[in-house]
């Protein structure tokens, strides 16, 4: 689940405490967040903020030192257990409200993942003013990613995610990559990995609210996002203020297996792009009708099956084209259906067997990414994060029989979404058991009901388990995000009321796709 793909617009914008209960607000204290003790000398550091720029080719810290952003590192345990022991970093910042006199306090907010990068979503201050002048807007790269103590996997690839292909071989193939994968995080980290859970980051969360001097935190997050501030409100309830969570995931499904659900999603969500594209058949020859385009993806797929599709310099196999698809089904907007188009257009030729030597940006990029590893390190933390929340079957046969259950109903993503993952190799299992939500704490959750990444009935899911949640639902929206990123008036509205009033609405709530774009309360 990437939030990096949640919007242009918005992305230019584990050993703890053994025995403790896992769900319910009596966890907090437990936790150590009492203010005394051991766990006190972290919550009343002093901050040391300084410029967020580390070097010359720095984009991200030279865009927030230009929006007058400070950053900082706040120290907290690797291991909460043992408070006295190793020590961590890790890295936030921090644009203040725009207009004192109406400050309500701090919002820290995270882009998903797991494993997003956060500092630079201080910015976001740009899309949503009314909300910058009454919050300091905290980003926060979360333990093990970007500049928190970060996690270093030897990949060559920037994603575990694969199809397993038709065969029995095609999937001892995916077998054999991600145990490969499972060592190249051990390598440098053993260390580390039993820490990445999303239960420390949110303990690390309250940390830093109390290092702010803060008494409540309000909280915006997207995608992966949700999951944490759900961990979040289940242990330290009482320090949540304001809470949005956009593009919510089941918290039942979350874990290794975060896809396994997906296939019905993306498949409807692929043929709406097609009916898009049927209609500008005329520039991208892809068919004149949804079937027709259907038919053409069908072929490309098939066509990497039988031989790898020369694209470039790369080759690609039943393995990638699933994957190549999904990622970008993240957003409806016209200009990212083009984009898509243009790249089925490239495939479907490399499948007729035409050299293929221009290559859209977009597309390689995600190739060289892909094949390479030279793009973000996102899903290689994101990996260790889900191994140590969730434990992963390790018996082979679990995923091979799914992936066969399901291959008629759900023929080109189900043998992606129900693939094996690192974490079936993992070297270290949670010591904690994953986090049961269930929870009164007032807050908003929004998402789109054609979302192909987080589905919408798992959306739905988050809303029954959080009983002090209202729900926005996005309709006839087949994207990822939907606050700033859909650009509809009716769910920033929604928002923003929230945020800057404190008003949930009374019930359930749905915007249509087709409002009017969103003007900037």
């Amino acid at each position: 689940m990437r939030a990096r793909k949640i919007a242009t617009a918005v992305a230019t914008s584990a050993t703890l405490l053994a025995g403790m209960a896992v769900t319910g607000q009596a966890s907090a204290s437990v936790a150590g967040d009492a203010g005394t003790g051991v766990l006190a000398r972290f919550q009343h550091q002093m901050i040391n903020w300084h410029g967020c720029k580390t070097g010359p080719n720095d984009e991200t810290g030279e865009e927030l030192d230009a929006a007058g952003a400070q950053c900082a590192e706040i120290t907290v345990p690797l291991d909460y257990r043992r408070r006295q022991g190793r020590t961590i970093s890790v890295a936030i910042s921090r644009i203040k409200a725009t207009d004192p006199a109406k400050r309500r306090g701090v919002m820290l907010i995270n882009p998903g993942g797991p494993g997003g990068r956060g500092l630079q979503r201080a910015l976001l201050g740009t899309f949503m003013p009314a909300v910058a002048a009454r919050y300091d807007l905290i980003g926060m790269d979360p333990r093990f990613v970007g500049r928190s103590t970060p996690i270093h996997c030897r990949w060559t690839t920037d994603t575990p995610t694969r199809s397993a292909g038709p065969t029995r071989r095609t999937f001892n193939e995916s077998v054999v990559l991600m145990k490969k994968l499972a060592v190249g995080c051990v390598q440098g980290n053993r260390g580390l990995l039993p820490y990445a859970s999303t239960r420390n980051t949110a303990r690390d969360m309250d940390v830093i609210r109390a290092a702010l001097g803060e008494p409540k935190l309000s909280y915006l997050g997207y995608s992966y996002g949700t999951y944490l501030g759900a961990v979040y409100t289940q242990m330290f309830g009482g320090r949540a203020d304001r809470v949005v969570l956009d593009s919510a995931v089941d918290p039942d499904v979350y874990g290794p297996d975060l896809l396994s659900e997906n296939g019905p999603a993306i498949t409807a969500a692929l043929k709406h792009w097609a009916s898009w594209a049927a209609a500008h058949d005329a520039e991208y020859g892809l068919g004149a009708t949804e079937a027709e385009v259907l038919a053409t993806v069908e072929r490309v797929n098939q066509a990497a099956t039988r031989r790898p599709l020369r694209v470039g310099g790369y080759r690609i196999d039943a393995h990638h084209v699933p994957y190549l698809l999904f990622i970008r089904l993240y957003d409806d907007s016209a200009r990212a259906y083009a984009g898509f188009a243009a790249e089925v257009r490239v495939l479907a030729d490399a499948a007729r067997g035409e050299a293929v030597t221009t290559v859209p940006a977009s597309l390689k990029e995600t190739l060289d990414g892909l094949f390479t590893g030279s793009g973000t390190a996102e899903d290689r933390a994101g990996t260790s994060i889900l191994c140590a929340d969730r434990a992963a079957s390790r018996d082979l046969e679990t995923y091979f029989r799914a992936i066969q259950a399901h291959r008629a109903g759900e023929p080109l993503f189900g043998p992606m979404t129900r693939n094996i993952s690192p974490c079936a190799f993992w070297p270290t299992t949670p010591v904690e058991a994953p986090t049961v939500i269930g929870n009164d704490t007032p807050m908003l959750i929004v998402g789109a009901d054609g979302d192909p990444v987080t589905p919408h009935p798992g959306q739905r899911a988050m809303h029954r388990a959080l009983t002090g949640s209202r729900m926005v639902t996005l309709r006839g929206a087949f994207r990822h995000g939907a606050y700033l990123a859909a650009g509809n008036a009716c769910v920033d509205a929604t928002v923003n009321r929230y945020l800057v009033d404190g008003i949930l609405p009374d019930g359930a709530t749905t915007c249509d796709k087709d409002s009017a774009p969103a003007g900037r309360r």
